[in-house]
């Protein structure tokens, strides 16, 4: 009796642009993963990919994101830097909001790649982010300032021991998951958020008590694949907290991987990227020649 096939799931890669004064792979361009996300994918029993940006000064071969994206079962798309507010066709407000340009124009052809193959894509803070920004929503390039009444939704010193309250949208997948929980305690590591949410996507939850959006989800129907996002960090839960138990977020994506396994949904993704360089750019990372 065979036991079945791993699922196989990518990770969208973090990156460390070069840097001459840096003591190890000095100017060298870095691309890795932190292992919390890996650990918690890998939890469930699915193997863990880092997808790499496959352009760049080195870059050979042929090898696309579309050839990843036909590859793997799923894709999470990983937390880190800011997103470029040029990317939702705003200027920067403050030059430390600038975000990463480079690693924007690449998570937006992975999701792009994996929408266009019908796999399912789970974002993560910066992926919740940057998932709305892929169709067409705005961001708020700092909560504290452009929110009235926000509260505190980043706290350098404690980082992921900061939390929040959030309260979860009756009626959606998210309240199916955790029934009888309307409001959860999660962590808090974020400054930027959702503005304006993108054009058929629901939000799942709220922050409270200030409404900040907490979790996204594609609408179902249209044919259209698994999307879902959460502005906290799953994989930073600890076993026995008072923090959600995103277990059964991961088991709900890694699901929804293995129906797309044998039943993907035919490709379909409107992207709408702003920015003339960024599409020219997409297209790169995406063409199989």
């Amino acid at each position: 009796m065979f036991a079945p096939r791993r699922l196989k799931i990518g990770l969208s890669a973090c990156f460390q642009h070069a840097d001459p004064s840096r003591s190890l792979f000095t100017g060298k361009t870095l691309q890795y993963v932190e292992q919390s996300i890996a650990h918690w994918i890998m939890s469930a029993g699915a193997m863990v990919v880092m997808v790499p940006c496959p352009t760049g000064e080195t870059a050979r071969g042929d090898v696309t994101l579309a050839h990843y994206a036909d590859w793997l079962d799923g894709v999470v798309m990983h937390g880190g830097a800011d997103v470029w507010p040029g990317s939702y066709g705003e200027e920067p407000l403050r030059e430390e909001w600038m975000g990463d340009r480079v690693r924007d124009l690449y998570d937006l052809a992975v999701v792009e790649a994996f929408a266009q193959a019908g796999k399912p894509i789970f974002g993560v803070c910066r992926g919740l982010q940057l998932i709305n920004v892929a169709f067409g929503g705005t961001l708020y390039q700092d909560i504290e300032t452009q929110h009235p009444g926000a509260q505190q939704h980043r706290n350098a010193s404690t980082y992921d021991q900061h939390f929040h309250e959030v309260d979860i949208v009756p009626g959606t997948r998210l309240a199916q998951l955790y029934p009888g929980q309307p409001r959860v305690h999660v962590n808090s590591i974020h400054h930027q958020g959702i503005k304006r949410l993108a054009q058929d996507f629901v939000i799942e939850a709220y922050s409270h008590p200030d409404g900040v959006p907490e979790a996204i989800r594609r609408r179902p129907g249209r044919g259209w694949g698994y999307i879902a996002a959460t502005q906290w960090h799953p994989e930073f839960h600890q076993i026995g907290s008072q923090t959600l138990d995103d277990t059964a977020i991961l088991n709900d994506f890694l699901a929804a991987c293995s129906a797309a396994r044998s039943r993907p949904f035919p490709g379909h993704s409107p992207l709408q990227i702003r920015d003339r360089a960024a599409r020219l750019l997409r297209q790169a990372l995406l063409r199989q020649e």
